[in-house]
């Protein structure tokens, strides 16, 4: 899966309009960053790329970005 395919995914959990995530978004500056979006990217990754994102690794990332890296050579760039 492209990186774009992978934010288009995220846009969707996230709520926000089609192709505005770009990953250098701060994960707080992100109205609906909460702990349920937390859920449903875990649910997202682990079905889609059959990796399981740890929730305290999460809560350290800063921006999207690390998220993206978290799920590593998964994601063509």
């Amino acid at each position: 899966m492209k990186k774009k395919d992978f934010l288009n995914l995220l846009e969707e959990i996230l709520e926000v309009d089609e192709n505005t995530l770009t990953g250098e978004e701060e994960l707080e500056s992100l109205d609906n960053w909460n702990s349920l979006s937390m859920i449903s990217l875990i649910a997202m990754v682990d079905e889609n790329f059959d990796v399981t994102l740890e929730p305290t690794k999460i809560a350290e990332s800063t921006t999207i970005q690390d998220i993206v890296d978290m799920v590593g050579d998964r994601i063509e760039k």
